[in-house]
């Protein structure tokens, strides 16, 4: 396993942690718009962090995962921020971390469409 794999792996392991964190803490603190997005982000982005960790041993796929997990991080942080702190993260920073998922995914869609399969016949 490579560094860059086990970073994916870690940060996989966090962002779900977060959101079963957050799942729990919007059940208990009534109608939490922002833990409940915080849920969802990480729940959908850790399993597919996952994923790419364990399976990804091409650069495009690596630049996807770590592209993803900055961008889950950034987003749930500042969304964190505004729950916890009533100010986000830094300006911009939602879009910015939406963006950079919204691209990550792009990149893995390009990855399995356009790069050239490897011999082993991964990406």
């Amino acid at each position: 396993m490579t560094g860059t794999q086990r970073l994916t792996l870690a940060l996989a392991g966090l962002i779900g942690a977060v959101g079963v964190m957050a799942a729990a803490a919007a059940s208990h603190a009534g109608e939490s718009r922002n833990l409940s997005a915080i849920a969802s982000i990480c729940l959908a982005h850790g399993p597919a962090l996952l994923a790419l960790a364990l399976l990804s041993r091409r650069p495009w796929l690596s630049r996807a995962g770590l592209l993803l997990a900055a961008g889950t991080a950034v987003f749930v942080a500042d969304l964190g921020m505004r729950e916890w702190q009533g100010h986000s993260l830094f300006p911009m920073a939602a879009p910015i971390g939406g963006a950079a998922m919204i691209l990550a995914w792009l990149l893995l869609a390009f990855a399995a469409i356009v790069v050239r399969r490897h011999k082993s016949g991964s990406f």
